[in-house]
């Protein structure tokens, strides 16, 4: 293997890893976004980014052309010439340049300075409107929890929000928070990286004006599978939006033929870690499972939620995240199909 393939068959790695899942979101949204962008935002927060990211790279490229332009002229200039052993002229005390080289750079500070004050007011100092959608993320390793409050919705890792128009604005406020670590929230298409911080709340708003699947996420190293903690954001019409919102208020399904796989579940520990409606789990360790199959994957995006994967998964879910908190529940190979047609059920 040559060198640097290695790294480029990971980066393939990653980036399939990434789009696979996104693509098969395409029944959710008008359009799949597999790679995130903070150059393509539809969302004002990262509108208002890209506008700051803009004028510093700006300002840096001018710096950098004159700088450049500067030292090459004198290169030019001053260069030697055969039987010329004259010294340059030697500049001293020159108050012109003595200004210009202290007033210029505290005028680009001054220019910086204001411009980020007045990016961050408008994304940290907004007020939510009436009609706005109030969500709770908290940061686990490594996956997402996802609280609805005024909706009474419970979901991990795929944050389905409405879309926003002009003429009926309807943002996101995000309440973030964590339980074990330091994470970072971040969806570039929607607005810029908010850490996750244990016994610290911080806040965070969205307003997606256009549908489709957004990729997001966490951009703090958090532990081993920190790679692995990605977040997918649904963007619905607003009715979409209200039919996911009920069929995810719904009780869990309760399939007489998949009984046994029930009782398994409820008799083994997976009722330690995760919740599901209806029974007697009501772990906080894991992801809630009432509505589990309505999701697109499975471990925070490491693999598609099917369920051959589903199955694998059980049976050892470091297969698919190495380092991951879930141990295998050395179930044998009848009692694994009974609690995957059991979970299967859960849509």
């Amino acid at each position: 293997m040559r060198p640097g393939s290695g790294n480029r068959a990971q980066c393939f790695a990653v980036l399939a890893m990434l789009a696979a899942p996104a693509l098969a979101l395409g029944a959710y949204g008008d359009a799949v976004h597999p790679i995130p962008n903070m150059f393509a935002p539809v969302s004002p927060p990262a509108e208002a980014i890209r506008q700051l990211s803009f004028l510093v790279s700006a300002i840096a490229a001018g710096i950098f052309l004159t700088v450049s332009g500067i030292l090459f002229w004198c290169v030019w200039r001053y260069r030697a010439r055969p039987g010329d052993d004259r010294e340059p002229p030697q500049v001293y005390g020159s108050n012109p340049i003595e200004w210009s080289w202290t007033i210029v750079p505290v005028l680009i500070v001054l220019v910086l300075f204001l411009a980020t004050w007045r990016t961050i007011d408008e994304i940290q100092a907004s007020e939510p409107p009436p009609d706005s959608l109030h969500v709770t993320i908290i940061g686990h390793q490594w996956w997402w929890e996802i609280h609805y409050p005024d909706l009474g919705v419970v979901t991990a890792n795929e944050l389905h929000l409405p879309v926003s128009t002009a003429d009926a604005r309807r943002p996101t406020y995000l309440t973030l928070e964590s339980a074990d670590v330091i994470h970072s929230f971040w969806v570039p298409q929607l607005a810029g990286k908010m850490d996750v911080v244990p016994n610290r709340t911080n806040r965070l708003w969205v307003e997606p004006q256009v549908t489709g699947t957004f990729l997001g996420q966490c951009a703090e190293y958090c532990g081993t599978q920190h790679a692995r903690m990605l977040l997918r954001v649904i963007v619905h019409e607003p009715d979409d939006f209200e039919r996911w919102a009920a069929a995810q208020r719904a009780p869990a399904a309760s399939d007489p033929s998949v009984a046994e796989g029930r009782a398994i579940f409820q008799r083994t520990a997976c009722v330690n870690c995760h919740s599901l409606d209806g029974t007697i789990a009501d772990g906080r360790f894991g992801p809630d499972l009432t509505h589990l199959m309505s999701r697109t994957t499975i471990g925070a995006g490491a693999a598609l939620n099917t369920p051959e994967n589903l199955r694998a998964w059980i049976e050892d879910p470091n297969t698919f995240k190495p380092g991951v908190l879930m141990p295998a529940m050395k179930l044998d190979d009848e009692q694994i199909d009974k609690l995957t047609a059991f979970l299967v059920t859960l849509k």
